[in-house]
């Protein structure tokens, strides 16, 4: 009987029959009702696991790791891609341009500057903490999730990666399921370069991402829409886990009718139909008076076919759109609009031409949403006042444009707008800057990265403050009895700050002399008083 029931909770384990035997079958049978980890959370748990190693912690391991990351871009190029071709058909050289380029220089950077970033960082003192040791040391959060996106699957996946080992942390890779076969490559590769327990690769789609937000990070890192932003924001609020979120959003390009219209046009159609418009900082739509815009139409197609020839379908430098489900996104966009541009369009081939719709009326469904592909939506204003209105009246976008030979309106549109980042005279390349910070405000993001914003976006900035169990009489003025007469002294030495890198060292002396002075004062009324009373 005894037998029967224990085989019956453990489903007839001989195992458990053999435990049994040797009076240990209640340890056998705990053993079995443990819930077996799924692939997410084991990944976590090495992750957490290794982290606590504190071999991250090590300068030379970063560099170490960074250096094996950098070599992964030299020595697999061609798989990497091979990959990309298969997914955005993007070519070679595109794929090297717009996505590894620029993780080769910011590992480049992260290395040279990485002792730099990593040290502690003085920090200007109050009279009353002049003799102690006051600074910021930047120290790692712990393990961090890093979700990537498929538009540029390796640079917005390996970028915040590269800020995360630099910062010491372990970090969790999920790349976008979207991009199936860069994915796989990446899965394969990233272990094969990295330390492969603290930084572990996993693949899969929502139900994955789902299982892997269930866990505690110590950091969420997201690239994506502001939708999906908001599930992961709602997740990571359960464990009080920060996050950057890198979304996107319309990002309004400003013609001005004074400026070179066709350079102009010639920068807004590279920016909006590289990588077949699906880039989160793609103009997304074109504000500019009535009386150039025919002219903006004819420079933007000129440009067009300059860039993709008369036949952007066969042009190797050409995208596509990432899938059928996206393509009929961006189709159901086009209804009840003029198209002036392109519009032909091959479902089978994920194919959408460099499209451009003209006399598009703010209403129009085209400017609902963020486009995310190669369709281009032309509206007219009076001028600068009602271009900055216009913006000023949707979300806040990733990007903001401004064409124009005028400071004045630049200027204003630096004044009177919000967005994550501004550039004038051109698209896209603050991406390339990693002195600038890029990121997102409001709907369109939070927190920023790149270069030193990486890693101090993925660090905790710690503040120390080291004193010395001497000095005491500077103290009295905090301790009870609290008087008018030591609360002049407070607002004295707390009010007056001390910035070291000027004062110099004669400075420097004659202040430890005011508050020795001070303190002499303090002690004498102090004997005084005490003196006086007992008399």
């Amino acid at each position: 009987m005894y037998f029967a029931s224990i085989t019956r909770v453990c489903l007839g384990c001989t195992v458990c029959t053999i435990c049994m035997l040797f009076s240990r079958h209640k340890v056998c049978c705990l053993l079995h009702f443990v819930p077996r980890m799924s692939r997410e959370q084991q990944a976590v748990a090495l992750a957490r696991k290794a982290f606590e190693t504190g071999r991250s912690k090590s300068l030379e391991h970063r560099i170490r790791q960074l250096k094996n990351l950098q070599r992964l871009f030299t020595e697999r190029q061609k798989e990497i891609s091979n990959a990309i071709k298969k997914d955005l058909n993007k070519s070679e050289v595109g794929a090297q341009l717009y996505e590894t380029l620029g993780l080769e220089g910011e590992i480049s950077l992260a290395i040279s500057k990485l002792k730099e970033w990593a040290a502690p960082r003085p920090v200007q003192k109050n009279l009353l903490t002049l003799s102690d040791t006051v600074y910021i040391k930047p120290e790692p959060l712990g393990v961090v999730l890093i979700i990537g996106a498929w538009n540029y699957p390796w640079a917005v996946t390996i970028q915040p990666l590269i800020g995360a080992i630099a910062a010491g942390n372990a970090a969790v890779v999920k790349p976008s399921e979207v991009c199936v076969h860069t994915a796989k490559v990446m899965e394969e590769l990233l272990p094969l370069y990295i330390d492969k327990e603290l930084y572990p690769v996993v693949t899969g789609g929502v139900p994955e991402t789902q299982e892997l937000l269930r866990q505690r990070f110590d950091h969420i890192f997201y690239t994506g829409n502001s939708m999906v932003g908001k599930v992961i924001m709602e997740a990571a609020a359960k464990h009080l886990t920060p996050v950057t979120l890198e979304l996107g959003g319309k990002s309004p390009c400003y013609i001005d009718k004074n400026c070179d219209i066709s350079i102009a046009c010639r920068r807004v159609a590279w920016g909006k139909y590289t990588n077949c418009g699906q880039t989160c900082i793609a103009p997304d739509y074109i504000l500019c008076e009535a009386s150039i815009h025919d002219r903006v139409i004819e420079e933007v197609k000129k440009a067009i076919k300059e860039f993709y020839t008369d036949n952007p379908k066969a042009c190797p430098d050409y995208g596509r759109i990432i899938n059928q489900r996206h393509f009929k996104r961006i189709m159901a966009l086009l209804e009840n609009s003029t198209i002036a541009v392109g519009g032909d369009n091959d479902e089978s081939n994920c194919y959408i031409a460099p499209t451009v719709l003209c006399d598009v009326k703010p209403e129009a469904k085209v400017m609902q949403e963020e486009i995310f592909g190669p369709v281009l939506p032309i509206l007219t204003v009076s001028g600068l006042d009602e271009a900055i209105k216009f913006i000023n009246k949707g979300e806040k976008p990733l990007a903001l444009y401004v064409f124009t030979p005028d400071d004045k309106v630049i200027q204003r549109m630096i004044d009177e707008t919000s967005s994550g980042g501004l550039l004038a005279n051109d698209c896209l390349v603050h991406y390339s800057v990693s002195s600038l910070p890029f990121g997102g405000v409001g709907n369109s993001g939070m927190g920023c990265y790149h270069g030193k914003f990486s890693f101090d976006q993925l660090s905790h900035l710690r503040s120390c403050l080291l004193k010395k169990l001497n000095m005491e009489g500077v103290n009295s003025m905090r301790y009870p009895p609290h008087t008018p007469k030591k609360l002049g002294w407070a607002r004295f030495f707390i009010l007056k700050t001390v910035d070291l890198g000027w004062i110099g060292r004669m400075a420097l002396f004659a202040v430890l002399t005011a508050v020795a002075a001070v303190v002499l004062q303090v002690m004498l009324n102090i004997i005084t008083t005490f003196y006086c009373g007992g008399t």
